[in-house]
């Protein structure tokens, strides 16, 4: 049975700016569904539903009078297929009522997110008021011109010395960290988020952590409290116990405010998003609750165009001041780096920074592997007027230095290390300098990029400068040791 109830206003209409976008519509009044056919998983479908549009909001109120909320995801005929974004539990199909908003999910934009800490859906974690702005934006985004895009350009420095000076992270690229379990990558990405700068511009982290456990998220929020205190940062957190909905909509909530802060309020935007592999996890058990065909390791077959819409949403704008960088965090389940997350995610963005099991072993820290890592936009942000004149060709020659290092180590677990040339033993003890030097950082030791390099300068001090054929005789005079070594 439908229970209407006389409609005023217009359809489609907004709530007005600065509201909580999940309380019930209060302007004008909506048909009212009292009809529920079937509860399953996060899902539930409403027949007899009329004039409901994909992606729509929803406001259900259940017999107990407890009020959830949800999103529709597909329409057929009369039927309406709801995701309830604080799940079912305890839910009964009598006695629930279904109000469809019109519109789709929108959320209040603005400054008022920076120094927030929230949960998936943006509600606040830190016992202050709901999130204000004086603006609303859906959080399924506004599709880019592909005209109005600016390449990336200028770097974003994290202050970790094994990205800065080998893998540069630009201004509007993406580039995600990959990963597996027991590895410190949520440790590198507080750490990135807490380091970040843009070189004195105005600058901004959105963080959103998907899938943490408790303790997880007590540890990001204590390594981020100085920049949230600082009002510069917005962390949104996920915790594992949350309803799976909440998990699919927190990268769009936090993309969502890191447009209107780069693109409207001016500012450079660092998000960082992990661990998308839960979010996938989350996708694929949706995916199954409405009972669509799997595609590869029973994803939905739209797996790459569902984190293609979220990847793409970073970059910069013609005629726009600010950016939004991301950089997407990952595991390998079994570190396999073929596993449909981490091998779609690699068509979409632009390069990757691997973390090693063998570096981890040895404590290492962060175990960044640099021949297995690659920024493909790094010439775009190093360089004159970028970084420093000598960049490029520092980054160039450490790692043609690590790649002959680590051919000389093979050779010697075959014929023995004494076998070795002096050559190649230099090579050996370069890569031990390397570690110790320039990776070698703690996750609260923050680097300037000068700093970086020269301590990039130290580790390649051990080579004889023979051997150091990828930079210019200038640098050499002004960086090497005078004595041969």
């Amino acid at each position: 049975m439908t229970e209407r109830t006389t409609r005023t206003g217009q359809a489609g209409r907004t709530e007005p700016a600065g509201r909580d976008v999940r309380a019930a519509p209060d302007r004008w009044t909506r048909p009212a569904y009292t009809r529920v056919a079937r509860i399953r998983g996060p899902l539930m479908t409403v027949p007899g539903a009329e004039e409901v549009g994909w992606d729509e909001f929803a406001d259900i109120r259940l017999s107990t009078g407890e009020a959830r909320h949800g999103l529709v995801l597909d329409t057929a005929r009369d039927r309406v297929l709801v995701q309830v974004l604080e799940g079912t539990g305890g839910m009964r199909a009598e006695g629930t009522r279904v109000t469809f908003r019109g519109a789709p999910l929108r959320i209040p934009v603005g400054t008022g997110w920076l120094g927030r800490v929230c949960d998936g859906l943006g509600e606040p974690l830190d016992g202050g008021p709901p999130v204000l702005g004086a603006d609303e934006a859906p959080v399924a985004g506004v599709p880019l011109n592909p005209v109005h895009r600016e390449p990336p350009a200028d770097p974003v420095l994290t202050g970790v010395s094994a990205i800065d000076a080998l893998t540069t992270l630009a201004r509007g690229q993406k580039l995600p960290i990959f990963s597996r379990a027991g590895l410190p990558h949520l440790e590198l990405a507080a750490q990135i988020a807490a380091q970040a700068s843009a070189g004195g511009e105005p600058f901004s982290v959105v963080f959103a952590a998907m899938g943490l456990t408790h303790a997880d998220a007590a540890a990001v929020r204590g390594t981020l409290e100085e920049r949230s205190a600082a009002g510069d940062l917005v962390l949104l957190l996920n915790l594992a116990d949350a309803p799976v909905i909440e998990r699919i909509l927190t990268p769009r909530i936090a993309l969502t405010v890191a447009e209107h802060l780069a693109f409207e309020e001016g500012r450079h935007v660092l998000v960082v998003m992990g661990d998308m592999t839960a979010y996938c996890e989350a996708l694929r058990e949706v995916s199954a609750a409405r009972g669509e065909i799997p595609a590869r390791r029973a994803y939905p077959g739209y797996l790459y165009s569902d984190l293609a819409s979220l990847y793409e949403r970073c970059g910069r704008v013609r005629g726009r001041p600010g950016s939004v960088t991301l950089v997407p965090v990952l595991t390998m389940p079994g570190g396999d780096i073929t596993h449909p997350v981490p091998d779609l995610t690699g068509y979409i963005t632009e390069g990757q920074i691997v973390l090693s099991e063998g570096l981890h072993a040895r404590g290492v820290y962060p175990p960044v592997e640099a021949l297995d890592s690659l920024s493909r936009l790094m010439r775009k942000a190093a360089g004159p007027g970028r970084t420093r004149a000598d960049h490029p060709g520092v980054a160039a020659q450490v790692l043609a230095a690590l790649a002959r290092a680590r051919r000389a180590r093979e050779l010697g677990e075959l014929v023995g290390t004494a076998a070795l040339s002096e050559t190649d033993r230099r090579y050996l003890d370069f890569e031990r300098a390397y570690l110790r030097t320039l990776v070698a950082q703690g996750t609260a030791e923050p680097r300037s990029l000068d700093d970086t390099l020269d301590r990039a300068w130290r580790a390649l001090a051990v080579l004889p400068r023979r051997e150091l054929t990828m930079l210019p005789g200038a640098a050499l005079d002004a960086h090497y040791p005078r004595e041969e070594r």
